[in-house]
């Protein structure tokens, strides 16, 4: 029996994954999935607190392919988010529960590097009577947007601690600028 032939058969009787791709949106855990992804996030604080940049990439690497940073960013940017009901240049929304998994689905499975859409130009108006501009992504770019951040974020978190918003405290001279 060839390889490709194998996996046919073994495919046919679900031992590769699951039968059914779908995705109960309703059923997820999300207390779960959440406390996954703050462990992870947890780990590259530490990695990055140690000075184990490989291990910082390396944990990266693994939040940007976690399944459960893929739902909990799309529950964040379709259902928590106050803009969850602007849409992009593409018009759409996922505000039920399918649509939000079909797009958990989408794109986690995606292998292509992510191409962002250009953003929807609103204009607001200022208490000075000038316009403001605001860029509006799509609801995917939004949910990327956040996939990212929480792989980025703990690692400039560990960076930036000691030396919150640009100060530093010397025991000797108190607060200063830096």
């Amino acid at each position: 029996m060839t390889a490709f032939a194998f996996a046919v058969a073994m495919a046919d009787l679900g031992v590769n994954g699951p039968e059914d791709d779908r995705l109960n949106w309703d059923a997820i855990d999300w207390r779960a999935q959440e406390e996954t992804v703050r462990r992870l996030r947890q780990r590259i604080f530490k990695a990055m607190r140690d000075g184990d940049l490989k291990k910082v990439r390396n944990l990266q690497k693994l939040v940007l392919r976690s399944r459960a940073n893929t739902l909990v960013s799309v529950r964040q940017a379709t259902q928590r988010n106050a803009g969850r009901k602007t849409a992009g240049i593409d018009g759409e929304v996922a505000l039920t529960s399918p649509a939000r998994a079909e797009l958990a689905i989408v794109l986690h499975e995606s292998s292509k590097p992510w191409q962002a859409r250009p953003v929807k130009r609103v204009y607001t108006p200022k208490a000075n009577g000038k316009l403001r501009g605001l860029g509006i992504p799509v609801i995917a770019d939004r949910v990327q947007q956040g996939r990212v951040r929480n792989a980025l974020e703990p690692e400039w978190e560990a960076r930036f601690e000691p030396r919150s918003y640009g100060f530093v405290r010397h025991e000797a001279r108190g607060i200063e600028w830096r």
